[in-house]
């Protein structure tokens, strides 16, 4: 019993981690894709200001996987890193190098640090799940068996590739839908549009890949095409499909409220279908859930753990992407630092520090020559709102405060 409760709950870390690391890594893709330097700056602009206050924290849940796979269900731990190690290895690289990229293309002074930089942030965001959907579908194909030594074909085969795509596609998804939201916050209406177009596009995609997917795991793992065609797994496909309508009928009105409500009710329920069509297997045909559990004392453990991270972790992570999500976490300014009497305190900020043009401020459409912050370029002053100089950006005329503060 608690072998099955644990199981539930590696499931739903899997869930929250596609949800949660996958609207990153969809950004990432929508970086990778805006274009050159003029044509993408303003995406660009977006997908740094969108992601900086929370892109760390979404790795929590891989963590947490991790642990519960080592310590809960040693075996399924040692059979997927032993026949898959190459493409976990791949991705463990794509998490470095797009963490590196994120953090270190926007500070660096030369123009060809930070495209070198953004280039690895963008190629990583598109590979990285790649091979963790590959090494997905490998699972679900039943490939990886106890005791099946490292080999391409574990996760170089029809279903591995699929289910590839479709964590590409997903991703992409709910990377466009967050991204429209915050561009309405951040006051942006042309890549509102810009981005809805592209969640519009991405879920058609996810559509017909999901599709192909049916046809194809017919054949190439029939265990998982008949739990995704009856009980529990039909009816959470049913459930995706309908959220994939929902959220393309909101971002069809004007002001697209709960299409991210929508847009991770299709990976969740993907996610827990997935789960759910394989069961009583960790690896379909070949490892049951009671065989592959640890011992009793150590499922007792991970419980105890399991329990404390949903009454301390779950919540806070809830209350900061209900933060992130609300504009609260806007960096504080020269202007906030002096108001608090902090300022003293930390490097002193000089008048032409302050003064500087455009610091922050979003790139205008249209405008030649200029470039995103950490892409090669600052944007001009004088657009989006009211220069302020003792701020460092630009005022949003309809909230009355700093639209992009200074750090």
């Amino acid at each position: 019993m608690i072998a099955a409760v644990i199981a539930v709950a590696l499931l739903l870390a899997v869930a929250a981690y596609a949800c949660a690391g996958g609207t990153d890594y969809g950004a990432g893709f929508w970086d990778l894709t805006a274009g050159g330097a003029e044509r993408g700056r303003r995406p660009r602009w977006l997908i740094d200001h969108a992601m900086a206050p929370v892109w760390e924290v979404n790795n929590v849940w891989l963590v947490f996987i991790f642990v519960i796979m080592w310590t809960g269900f040693p075996t399924l731990f040692q059979t997927v890193f032993s026949a898959m190690w190459l493409p976990l290895a791949l991705a463990a690289i794509g998490l470095v190098l797009r963490g590196a990229g994120f953090a270190l293309r926007k500070p660096l002074r030369r123009i060809a640090g930070r495209r070198l930089y953004g280039a690895a942030f963008a190629l990583s965001s598109l590979l990285t799940p790649f091979f963790l959907g590959a090494a997905v579908g490998g699972i679900a194909s039943g490939r990886a068996v106890p005791g099946t030594e490292a080999s391409a074909h574990a996760w170089a085969n029809p279903t591995s590739i699929l289910f590839g795509l479709i964590a590409i596609v997903s991703t992409a998804f709910l990377g466009a839908v967050f991204l429209a939201a915050d561009a309405a916050r951040f006051g942006a209406p042309d890549l509102v549009g810009y981005f809805r177009r592209r969640a519009l596009g991405s879920v058609v995609a996810l559509a017909v890949l999901a599709a192909i997917m049916l046809t194809v795991t017919r054949s190439d793992a029939p265990h998982i095409w008949h739990g995704l065609t009856h009980g529990v797994g039909l009816g959470l496909v049913i459930l995706a499909g309908v959220c994939s309508l929902a959220t393309g009928w909101l971002l069809l009105r004007r002001s697209g409220a709960w299409s991210r409500i929508t847009a991770v009710g299709v990976v969740a329920a993907a996610v827990i279908a997935w789960g759910a069509a394989q069961r009583p297997y960790l690896i379909p045909t070949s490892l049951t859930v009671a065989e592959g559990a640890g011992a009793p004392s150590s499922l007792r453990w991970v419980g105890l753990v399991t329990l404390v991270a949903v009454v301390v972790v779950c919540p806070a992570v809830a209350f900061l992407y209900w933060l992130d999500t609300h504009g609260e976490l806007e960096p504080l300014s020269g202007a906030d630092l002096r108001e608090t009497g902090l300022r003293e305190t930390g490097p002193r900020e000089t008048d032409t520090e302050r003064a500087e043009p455009g610091r922050d401020q979003p790139p205008v459409a249209g405008h030649a020559g200029t470039q995103t912050p950490g892409h090669g370029g600052t944007p001009p002053p004088g657009h989006g709102g009211t220069h302020d100089p003792s701020r460092g950006g630009a005022t949003d005329p309809n909230r009355g405060e700093p639209e992009n503060p200074a750090p």
